[in-house]
């Protein structure tokens, strides 16, 4: 008797949809997990895992001086419960990674960042469903929401984190 693997196709169908579907009501948040490793990891590490994929992901927008309005303004972007977070600021031509308070915060479940980061549903929308919050300098965070939705960019982890030389 043979064995064979179902085929990638068949694990794309209704079933799987439902077993997930199950899987995400029942299992605990990984938000307190995540959190307790954000505060372990030194912030050298952060920078360095996160500085370079971010300014090759809006590479084409910096250099276009899309991001000068962002000149020494940092925004912080946070999981719904204050960890984890990171804070992001711009100097210098380069999207960097701080230490610190935002002086806009965009707060959200990990969910919302998700479908926000794979363009699955307009950011306005996101923002009056209240799946995302501006807080601090509104306006800040609106500017940058906006230059975000205006750009053309694709938010790919595996193309992010290894990139093809």
């Amino acid at each position: 008797m043979a064995f064979s693997l179902p085929s990638v196709a068949s694990l794309n169908g209704p079933l799987t949809a439902q077993s997930l579907a199950v899987l995400k009501e029942y299992l605990p948040s990984p938000v307190p997990v995540l959190g307790a490793i954000d505060r372990r990891i030194p912030m050298p590490l952060k920078q360095l895992a996160a500085e370079a994929p971010l300014n090759r992901l809006f590479a084409r927008a910096i250099a276009d001086g899309e991001f000068d309005d962002f000149e020494n303004r940092r925004v912080r972007l946070e999981i719904t419960g204050g960890q984890p977070g990171i804070t992001i600021g711009f100097w210098a031509g380069r999207l960097r990674v701080v230490d610190g308070p935002g002086e806009a915060i965009i707060r959200g479940s990990l969910a919302a960042f998700r479908t926000l980061a794979e363009r699955r549903q307009d950011p306005d929308q996101l923002f009056f469903q209240r799946r995302l919050v501006i807080e601090g300098d509104t306006e800040l965070g609106l500017g940058l929401k906006n230059l975000l939705d205006s750009l053309e960019w694709n938010f790919s982890p595996r193309k992010l984190l290894f990139p093809k030389p």
